[in-house]
Order: structure tokens, then C-alpha cells, then sequence
């Protein structure tokens, strides 16, 4: 009997987005905590299912044929849509439940505890993100609503901006800078700026301040492959870093903030489905519009 595209095990679809990813079977296998040989008959059998060849191995290593690269949006897609599928289905069995996104340096401390006082009931729970994935997270139902920084996509999210961090030049101890009640763009056009990868371009543009009034871009400093990485190239004296929050913040004992003048503030925003109903979501949305306006940072 010849199988049919019914018959998709999702989970062999997973395995398929994480060698598309990696193109590595070793490092997949890995990653999947299964075997490499046990890995390839898996994938095999996905494209016995589907019918056509999704990925090629060659001297050089693993590719995606040109059915695999037609087939790999669509996949991540199909996981989304059953991750969202569950989520919901979960949310509906069990409505006191919510997850708080946050990112670094972010407090929500004092929202999460008036929720937990007004809902004894409600599992009222927080997650640390990362700045790339605010708006995944919320659509995967990973979380229920952010307290975040913009940029980020926002589309089909609901965002209610709670208060303006003003921006500060993250710099050690002993820089020039040091010490100076304020700085300018001037100030620091000829210092390299660390480069996250796999960031946004608006979010880039954002936080390097570019365009710049005269037209120069920001020079590049090092790459870092997650937010918190950029404190240590600052520390070594390879670049300076943008930053919010209240000048002089100790972020740790070698480095320093100076408040950046002439430049637009950072908003901080709470972000939630545009289509989530939930009770809790939306006393957590009046809670949060008080209680974390009320503890926003002063220059």
C-alpha cells in the first residue's frame, strides 16, 4: 500500500526542519538525541510518505534538493500550526494558567505579584527571553504575553507601550567617556559597535542609530551571538554598546553607563495575541499598565 501526505508524522517533519537547519545528519542526530543511522531512516521514510527527494548527501555534506527547499516553509509552518493547535486546546481546558515573557533588565516583578494576589488560583508563570523572539513566542503560545523593548514584528500581536527607557552608551571604567554627564553622536562616531547575529535589520538600524544625521554609518565592532555576549567585547575594549535604562546602572563592576543625548528613547511595551481572549492576559494588561508605569526608570 503506497502511503499518502495524510500520513505525516510530525515528528519526522521535525527531524526534517533540523537537518534543513544544521545540513549535518551528525549534528542533527545530535541535537535530536537520536541515532545518525536511526536519523536517516527516519527521513527516508518522510519522503517515502511525500513521494520526491528532500535532501541530498554529497562529498561536501548535506542540501536541500529543490523539493526540500519547497517543502522546508511548509513544514515549519505545519509544526506552528500543531504547536498552536495544542496551545490552545491547553489554554481552554485550563484558563488560570499564563506565561510572562521578559527580556534583560526588564522588571516585572511587581505586575506578576499584584496578578498572583488577584488570581490565588492562576499558575502565573515568567520566561526569560531573548530580544529576537518576542512576537515567535507569543504566536507558538510559548508565552502569553511580553514585556518587551521595540522593534520587534508586531503583526497580529496587540502592543500597549508602558513607559521610555531614555538611552545610555554602555563603556568601561576607564574609557574616555567615562564619567561625562552626557554624551552625543558625535561623541562617539568613531567607536565600533558590537553586531548581534541573526538580528532584524530594523532592530539593527534601532540600536546603531542609523542613518545618522551626517549620513555615517556606525563602525562595526565584533560579532556576538547573543545579547548578553556584547558586556564582555565592551569590557575588552573592542567596541561600545547602546544601552537603556538610568545612567550610571551597574551592569557589573568594569563597565559604565552615560546618558545619550538627542536620540529617541527606548519604548517599552507590554505585547500580547491580538486575538487572545483570556481573562488573565487582560487583567494582567491593567495591572501591568499601572503597576509598571509606576516603577519605570527616571534619568
Amino acid at each position: 500500500m503506497t502511503d499518502t501526505p495524510s500520513d505525516l508524522d510530525l515528528r519526522l517533519v521535525r527531524y526534517f526542519t533540523v537537518v534543513a537547519d544544521l545540513l549535518h545528519f551528525g549534528r542533527a542526530a545530535e541535537a535530536l538525541h537520536v541515532a545518525q543511522p536511526s536519523l536517516s531512516r527516519q527521513i527516508a521514510g518522510l519522503e517515502r510518505v511525500i513521494g520526491v527527494r528532500l535532501l541530498d548527501r554529497t562529498t561536501r555534506g548535506t542540501k536541500l534538493t529543490e523539493a526540500g527547499e519547497v517543502f522546508l516553509p511548509q513544514a515549519r509552518a505545519l509544526l506552528r500550526s500543531a504547536a498552536q493547535a495544542t496551545a490552545r486546546t491547553r489554554a481552554a481546558a485550563a484558563p488560570s494558567r499564563i506565561r510572562v515573557g521578559y527580556l534583560p533588565g526588564i522588571i516585572v516583578t511587581p505586575a506578576v505579584r499584584e496578578l498572583r494576589r488577584r488570581h490565588l488560583e492562576a499558575e502565573v508563570h515568567t520566561v526569560h527571553l531573548d530580544c529576537r523572539e518576542v512576537r515567535d513566542a507569543l504566536l507558538d503560545h510559548r508565552i502569553d504575553a511580553a514585556v518587551a523593548r521595540l522593534p520587534f514584528p508586531t503583526g497580529q500581536l496587540s502592543v500597549t507601550v508602558l513607559y521610555d527607557e531614555p538611552r545610555t552608551v554602555i563603556i568601561p571604567v576607564d574609557h574616555r567617556l567615562a564619567g561625562k554627564e552626557y554624551v552625543t553622536l558625535d561623541d562617539i562616531a568613531d567607536e565600533p559597535l558590537p553586531r548581534l547575529r541573526d538580528s532584524a535589520p530594523v532592530w539593527d538600524a534601532f540600536w546603531r542609530i542609523e542613518p545618522r544625521p551626517d549620513g555615517r554609518s556606525a563602525p562595526d565592532g565584533p560579532f556576538v551571538e547573543a545579547f548578553e555576549d556584547k558586556f564582555e567585547v565592551v569590557a575588552a575594549g573592542d567596541a561600545i554598546a547602546m544601552g537603556a535604562g538610568t545612567a550610571g546602572d551597574s551592569l557589573r563592576p568594569d563597565l559604565t553607563t552615560v546618558p545619550l543625548e538627542g536620540v529617541e528613547p527606548v519604548h517599552v511595551v507590554l505585547a500580547t495575541r491580538a486575538d487572545d481572549r483570556s481573562r488573565l492576559v487582560a487583567d494582567f494588561r491593567k495591572i501591568a499598565s499601572a503597576q509598571l508605569i509606576a516603577h519605570a526608570p527616571t534619568a
